[in-house]
């Protein structure tokens, strides 16, 4: 009896382990920091971004000096006068917020061009990640950037290094 049931926890315990699935660890960020087209690319990105804040902040600046002058000027201006600057004013201030929208919102320009320039390198390390995962029969590969709840990690089980050197760079 005793050897029957070491044999089936034997089967049991040999089965698990034959099934059992390997993984793989890639550090997203490290990758990134390893790819020069994506430090130009954020070098486009921070120029577009400052560019377009200047002009955002030139309106705004426009903005807050029609509402100096009106403020300086208001116990000599007649009640259509005042009307037509409280207007003005008002109008530069919905230009400045259009224009922030334009650039900075969910679906602003910025956006747009973050999109264009980093997702065709996103694209070439998914497909890179991919082809390492099947080449070793990875069944799950996790990113360590983006994993927060990964305590500790194996070296040997991380393919950074993979990864790059599919794309071309090494490290």
């Amino acid at each position: 009896m005793k050897k029957s049931l070491l044999i089936l926890f034997t089967l049991f315990a040999v089965s698990i382990t034959a099934n059992a699935q390997k993984f793989a660890l890639i550090d997203m960020e490290y990758i990134l920091e390893n790819i020069p087209a994506y430090e130009r690319a954020n070098e486009q990105l921070e120029q577009a971004s400052r560019q377009w804040q200047s002009e955002v902040e030139k309106i705004s600046e426009e903005a807050k000096t029609l509402y100096k002058n009106y403020q300086s000027q208001i116990a000599s201006l007649s009640e259509t006068q005042r009307g037509k600057k409280e207007e003005e004013i008002v109008a530069k201030e919905k230009s400045a917020a259009e224009l922030r929208r334009k650039y900075f919102g969910p679906e602003g320009e910025l956006y747009k061009k973050r999109e264009s320039l980093m997702q065709p390198i996103q694209d070439e390390i998914y497909n890179a990640v991919k082809e390492i995962a099947t080449q070793n029969g990875y069944a799950v590969v996790v990113d360590r950037a983006s994993a927060s709840s990964i305590i500790f990690a194996s070296p040997s089980i991380d393919v950074s290094n993979e990864v790059l050197a599919k794309l071309g760079y090494s490290n």
